[in-house]
């Protein structure tokens, strides 16, 4: 958490992830436990991806914000972005982005493979493109899921990846290691391999 000698005005929405999953409604509440970033886990990754003061840090798949918003008010000196294609969803982020003040945090209302990557520094990818898989709990009905769809957007994930400079981080969350292009080194693993933290060398 951020250091100072005095209380946060935000403290309290980021002590637990239940205060935290309290800004939004009931129906994203219980979505939280499978589809949301856990606070502890925004806390490595946001360690890890901002090497720099006002490093730009993309959220590849954001959902409602909870990722982003926990690593905005962890680092203040830095500047996170939410691609997210479900606009019911941006507006849930955006909401809870306005309740809370933070003003280093901004979610787009995108398909992932219309961005340009190139205009951030580091990225953190919470597998989003699972959902495509057959048998697997969707966060609704409202954009198409299908196997083919799963292969696709980690071809363009991998192409995306594979055009930034060297140095680029890249945090994965339940995400194969097939689907990294090979010239990102593994520089840290945590929770049996779940949470891994990546750097482009070449």
């Amino acid at each position: 958490m951020p250091s100072t000698t005095s209380p946060h005005p935000l403290d309290h929405w980021f002590r637990s992830d239940t205060n935290l999953n309290s800004v939004y409604p009931k129906k994203i509440q219980l979505l939280a436990s499978q589809h949301w970033t856990p606070l502890h886990i925004t806390e490595m990754a946001a360690e890890f991806l901002t090497p720099e003061k006002n490093a730009k840090i993309l959220d590849i798949g954001s959902g409602v914000g909870k990722f982003c918003l926990g690593a905005a008010y962890l680092k203040p000196e830095a500047y996170f972005f939410g691609v997210e294609q479900r606009s019911e969803l941006v507006s849930h982020a955006d909401l809870a982005r306005k309740l809370l003040g933070l003003k280093n945090v901004r979610f787009l209302n995108c398909n992932l493979t219309l961005l340009d990557f190139r205009r951030y520094d580091h990225f953190y990818f919470f597998n989003s493109f699972y959902e495509n898989l057959i048998d697997t709990d969707k966060i609704d009905n409202k954009v198409k899921c299908t196997p083919a769809l799963y292969n696709y957007y980690n071809q363009q994930l991998y192409k995306k990846l594979e055009g930034l400079k060297p140095g680029t981080r890249l945090v994965t969350y339940h995400t194969l290691e097939d689907h990294i292009p090979p010239d990102y080194q593994l520089a840290e693993s945590h929770l049996s391999g779940l949470l891994k933290f990546w750097i482009k060398i070449l």
